[in-house]
Order: structure tokens, then sequence, then C-alpha cells
């Protein structure tokens, strides 16, 4: 699953793409426009640095659900 880029609180500064290891948020740059974009999504590690590193809070991390399930430690009573 990829990241989810808010389009009301992204300034486009560009930072994630800068810092995404596998460079999937890319800058999108034209003339007079500039867009950040999830160029790649399912190459995605949910390392969480664009999330974490975006100062204006525009970046949120979808997880797999595989990657949502809990871990549970087995019952130590004996519990049958």
């Amino acid at each position: 699953m990829p990241p989810v880029i808010d389009r009301k609180k992204c300034v486009k500064c560009g930072y994630c793409a800068q810092i995404c290891p596998l460079d999937v948020i890319k800058v999108i740059e034209k003339e007079d426009f500039k867009d950040i974009v999830v160029k790649y999504p399912d190459e995605c590690w949910h390392c969480r640095a664009c999330e974490k590193d975006c100062k204006a809070d525009a970046i949120r991390i979808r997880y797999p659900l595989s990657h949502l399930m809990l871990h549970m430690e087995p019952d130590r009573e004996g519990r049958k």
C-alpha cells in the first residue's frame, strides 16, 4: 500500500522525495507547475521516512493487512 499525500496540507517542498530510499515519491516539475506524486506505490517498504520527516504533516502510510496483524504471546498458564 502506498503513502497517501494530503493535497490540502502538502506545500510541495519535495523533501519526502529526497529522503525516500526507494524513490517511491517523485517531484514532477514543469514550467510553472510542481507536484509531488507517488510514482512507484508497489515499491514502498513502509519505512515511514516520508511520514516522519514531512514538516507539513501531509503524508500518511497505509499499511497492508499483513502489517496490521497483532502479535500475541502464548498463554503460559497452561490454558486449554
